[in-house]
């Protein structure tokens, strides 16, 4: 029954496209046609699968609606990502962006003098500020406070604990990061992970207020929310993550890693940091976004695709909370 694909024509029952004729079972499924006449298992039964397919289809035309209706980043962040998308970009084009919005302006001198950088002098210039920053860390700066403040904007659920939520997306992406950092990976590729992080769950924002029944499921019975997803609602949040991620056309490794950390077969070691990030903060259980108990064998199948043991990820437990609370400026921009 998880099929979203499946016709009635799989349950025996009436599949108007293949042209069959219809039958008294059809009849009752439409137009409550001589209920009495019909077997009260079978009419149950399709009747029930028939309400299933119709809601799953509702669902996601909802979705789909909802997604539409975002409203799309803005000019200026769609230029920062276009210029920082090319080699020969300078800091002081993107300067030159930049000054044209005063928001972007003022986020990007709050970031740097803030406690994260714990910088001794304050700066006031933007373009030492892009520069100390880094061109990277700018862009995904951008972006990421142009995401959050579209979905606070947005019509959604009470499903989500909102303040929990972005909790939780925050301590993976400065889980993801630390994982980077832990592997060496080049210092502008881990702020793009630290993105990665911070927007995973995405796809959790749209689903309506029948997602609070998919949340309890998985919490009470300890299940894999992923798999309550599929089974209730008929798509997941990774499905719709991906819808929101091409809207946005959001590049390949944040894509990824909304679309895919859940996936048994990881397809990059990007994603698989994100992956792991994840299980590692819901076992802190920093914040909440649903999925307190991922499956057991993820934790050991995702250190060995990146080859790490259980001894490093102990070590980044120590980190892991100061480094949350310094990066909670991310959400205060």
């Amino acid at each position: 029954m998880r099929n979203s694909n499946a016709t009635f024509s799989d349950f025996g029952c009436y599949d108007a496209a293949a042209g069959a004729p219809p039958t008294r079972l059809d009849r009752h499924l439409t137009s409550n046609y001589n209920k009495k006449n019909l077997p009260f298992h079978l009419s149950s039964f399709c009747l029930t699968i028939w309400k299933f397919m119709n809601g799953q289809k509702e669902r996601k035309a909802a979705i789909e609606y909802f997604i539409e209706k975002m409203p799309s980043l803005s000019t200026t962040t769609g230029k920062v990502l276009e210029i920082c998308s090319r080699a020969d970009t300078s800091p002081n084009e993107l300067n030159r962006v930049v000054a044209l919005d005063p928001v972007l302006t003022g986020q990007v001198l709050k970031l740097i003098n803030s406690a994260y950088y714990s910088l001794v002098n304050k700066v006031t210039s933007l373009t030492r500020a892009i520069t100390m920053l880094g061109m990277n860390t700018v862009k995904n700066m951008a972006l990421s406070t142009a995401v959050i403040r579209a979905v606070a904007g947005a019509k959604k659920s009470q499903a989500l604990p909102i303040t929990k939520f972005w909790k939780h997306s925050l301590a993976v992406g400065v889980a993801a990061k630390l994982l980077a950092t832990a592997r060496e990976i080049p210092v502008n590729e881990r702020e793009e992970l630290f993105v990665a992080g911070l927007l995973h769950d995405l796809g959790k924002v749209p689903f309506g207020d029948e997602y609070i029944v998919a949340l309890r499921e998985a919490r009470e019975n300890q299940r894999s929310l992923v798999e309550v997803e599929n089974e209730m609602l008929g798509m997941n949040h990774q499905e719709v993550g991906r819808l929101i991620a091409d809207k946005w056309k959001l590049n390949e490794v944040i894509t990824s890693g909304i679309s895919h950390h859940h996936d048994g077969e990881i397809p990059s070691d990007k994603v698989a940091l994100v992956a792991l990030a994840d299980v590692f903060v819901n076992i802190h259980e920093i914040g909440n976004a649903g999925n307190a108990f991922p499956p057991e064998e993820d934790l050991g199948r995702l250190l060995a695709a990146l080859s790490m043991d259980i001894g490093g990820l102990r070590l980044l437990s120590e980190q892991l909370l100061a480094e949350i609370h310094r990066a909670e400026i991310f959400l205060q921009l």
